[in-house]
């Protein structure tokens, strides 16, 4: 393993995921006051950045066995649909987020039911304010990039609280149980997520996903890239790249050879037509690319499936990091570019 610069720890952190996602779960249980099932017909998921990409997850999680729509909405604007049958969950790791904060207080002024997901700040107090609940992020985590599962699981569980979502609980624990055998496996000296980072090399790296949970999961890995690597990394999702980017790799690939990695992120939960789209993807690649890799989720359930992308892709990035000696910690860049909005 090379030699490693973590100066937030983000490293510790992402062998963690699994007691965060489970103390994420024990803290959502002490939520209340959430609303009833009858009074809700649409789902609007706030959030920026790490926490947006959160409310992606619950997105990809739930949606699709919700009878409801469910929406991930980014900005200083909710969606203008938003009324008193709208669940509103504001998920804001700080609770300082000033788009986010902009875009709840709309909401709630809507009528919107606020369920805010936080470790405090201006959020907690709005819901306060607004006697809503408030779902506290454990403790302890050293940056937003750093808490997915800490932000997406109370949302999970508070839409099976409601009703919109049943089964919600026993997806955790059997993402706890997947997460737990990937850290197992990615602890080693040796192992298929350092093997990635070195074949990767200084290559810059595209991501592929199939399908909602495949899409997320790319997001995932290229937002890690860059913060963590500093490394600037792109993703796309099938069957959308498809009907258009592939055209992209038409010309240039004796720049595109030297410079980029395909990285492809597989699911058993994949179309039929997108699995064998994965093909054509390859086909049309492989000669235009330095290297086409392959990672296949484990686990069962799209929950576990798509933590289990997502930790494998925190360690190949931490590892990026580490090859390079960069310290994948701080972001100075992302705090000029706050203060500059700010001032």
């Amino acid at each position: 393993m090379a030699e490693r610069l973590d100066s937030l720890g983000l490293y510790a952190a992402a062998l963690a995921l699994p007691e965060q996602v489970r103390a994420a779960a024990e803290a959502a249980a002490a939520v209340e006051h959430l609303p009833a099932h009858d009074d809700i017909a649409n789902v609007v998921l706030l959030g920026m950045g790490a926490s947006s990409l959160a409310g992606e997850v619950v997105a990809a999680v739930a949606g699709p066995f919700m009878a409801i729509p469910v929406v991930v909405s980014r900005g200083h604007e909710p969606p203008s649909f938003v009324d008193e049958s709208t669940l509103v969950i504001a998920v804001s790791f700080s609770g300082d987020t000033e788009e986010t904060n902009q875009a709840v207080l709309t909401a709630v002024e809507a009528g919107g039911q606020l369920l805010a997901v936080t470790q405090g700040g201006e959020l907690a107090r709005i819901g306060e304010a607004w006697d809503a609940p408030v779902a506290l992020v454990p403790p302890g985590l050293p940056a937003p990039r750093a808490g997915l599962g800490a932000l997406a699981v109370p949302a999970l569980l508070a839409l099976e609280h409601i009703g919109l979502f049943p089964g919600a609980g026993a997806w955790v624990d059997e993402a706890v149980a997947q997460l737990e055998r990937r850290r197992d496996q990615l602890s080693v000296r040796q192992n298929p997520a350092v093997t990635l980072a070195r074949r990767i090399g200084t290559t810059m790296p595209v991501i592929y996903g199939g399908g909602q949970l495949g899409g997320v999961a790319a997001a995932r890995w290229k937002a890690q890239c860059n913060e963590n690597a500093k490394l600037p990394a792109w993703c796309g999702v099938l069957p959308d790249v498809l009907h258009d980017e592939l055209c992209g790799w038409g010309q240039h690939g004796d720049v595109t050879r030297q410079t980029l990695s395909l990285v492809l992120l597989r699911h058993d939960h994949e179309h039929p037509q997108v699995t064998r789209g994965f093909g054509e993807v390859v086909r049309w690649t492989d000669e235009v690319v330095a290297d086409v890799h392959t990672v296949a989720a484990e686990g069962e359930g799209t929950l576990a499936q798509l933590l289990d992308l997502a930790l494998f892709g925190d360690v190949v990035s931490l590892e990026l990091a580490a090859q390079a000696g960069i310290d994948p910690g701080p972001t100075p860049v992302l705090d000029e570019i706050r203060a500059a909005l700010a001032g």
